[in-house]
């Protein structure tokens, strides 16, 4: 429900501030949630079966052709953790990249749920725009975590 009605050149500019201001703020969010929150799988981060430790996902995705073009937040902020390449394969870094992992995805997850509160400046059509926008933007990188995450199990397990 629109309750503020900004020209059609500030609601444009609203719109490019706020998905940068709530990208960054869920990062912020998540980066602050201490380790132990991502430590094990829970509900959210728990693999389904149809991802079939993560063979949906390069099957019918092909995820494993287009994951490296995508951006890798963690290595931008700082004292962050860059997931784009393996450094270590101890245990120790193989559990401390899934909790990355799940870090990261967690914090698209939260990146995609504020896309309603374009509805209080710009018409409602515009809502199932930025929903659609939040999902292309943040959904590839969900992806790859989900993707990625049963094969860094399988190594620890490996080396286990």
């Amino acid at each position: 429900m629109q309750i503020f009605y900004p020209d059609k050149l500030t609601a444009v500019a609203l719109c490019f501030f706020l998905w940068f201001v709530f990208q960054v703020l869920s990062a912020y969010i998540c980066f602050k949630i201490p380790d132990r929150f991502f430590a094990e799988d829970n509900a959210v981060f728990r693999a389904r079966r149809f991802e079939r430790e993560g063979l949906f996902y390069r099957k019918y995705l092909i995820v494993h052709k287009w994951k490296k073009l995508l951006p890798d937040g963690g290595a931008v902020i700082r004292n962050g953790y860059s997931k784009r390449h393996l450094n270590c394969f101890s245990v120790e870094c193989l559990e401390r990249y899934l909790i990355e992992s799940r870090r990261g995805e967690m914090t698209h997850w939260l990146a995609i749920l504020p896309f309603w509160i374009f509805g209080l400046f710009a018409p409602f059509y515009i809502v199932p725009i930025m929903l659609l926008y939040s999902l292309v933007v943040n959904m590839p990188c969900i992806i790859a975590q989900r993707y990625n995450r049963p094969r860094i199990s399988e190594l620890i397990n490996k080396l286990s």
